[in-house]
């Protein structure tokens, strides 16, 4: 029953991850997460088969002690932004931004709540999830959006670099999730002792 609940909530977790990427694009002029309909809670919207299904399977069965996924990523065309500077950089925060509150949202909820140790429990995995996508999607990796707002910074001379880092990101990515992972575990457990005591 945890595993079945863990993955219902890494799956609604990301979605709202990518939800609000779109809320902030379209708040900024861009309507194209909007229009493709992608602004839903519905799951089939968001679906991605290898990082929403395959991917998490695959590591529960497995044993592995970390599961990660994503969804489709929500179409965004930075063109439309009202605000041409830091437009990127916002949409880019919004996702994890929104795992971190609803990470706070039920921390709160057990610190200041009476409640049954089974609730407990499952707030207890709700906010690791969220803290694990939120510091994971800020690794400066293409696709994760860390590596999104690492290229804002990064002058024009070094387009190249970006370039090879946006082509060869994935596998660069997978490597980082079979071997650099176990470094993340200390910032999520130090801020899950912040936020839930």
């Amino acid at each position: 029953m945890l595993i079945a609940f863990s993955l219902i909530v890494l799956l609604f977790s990301i979605m709202i991850h990518e939800i609000a990427h779109g809320s902030v694009a379209n708040s900024l002029g861009d309507p194209t997460a909007k229009y493709a309909g992608r602004l839903t809670l519905n799951p089939l919207k968001h679906i991605d088969i290898f990082g929403s299904i395959l991917l998490p399977l695959l590591l529960v069965v497995t044993g592995s002690p970390f599961v990660v996924g994503w969804a489709k990523p929500v179409p965004i065309n930075p063109y439309n932004f009202k605000d041409q500077k830091w437009g990127e950089v916002k949409v880019s925060l919004a996702g994890p931004l929104s795992n971190f509150l609803l990470a706070i949202f039920f921390g709160l909820l057990m610190r200041f709540v009476p409640l049954p140790a089974s609730i407990v429990q499952l707030f207890s995995i709700i906010i690791l999830y969220n803290l694990l996508l939120g510091i994971f999607n800020l690794v400066p990796i293409p696709p994760l959006d860390g590596s999104h707002i690492l290229f804002k910074f990064f002058p024009r001379s070094w387009s190249t670099a970006k370039i090879m880092l946006e082509r060869y990101g994935f596998f660069i990515l997978l490597i980082f999730i079979m071997f650099g992972f176990k470094y993340l575990d200390p910032a999520i457990f130090y801020l899950y002792k912040i936020i839930a005591g």
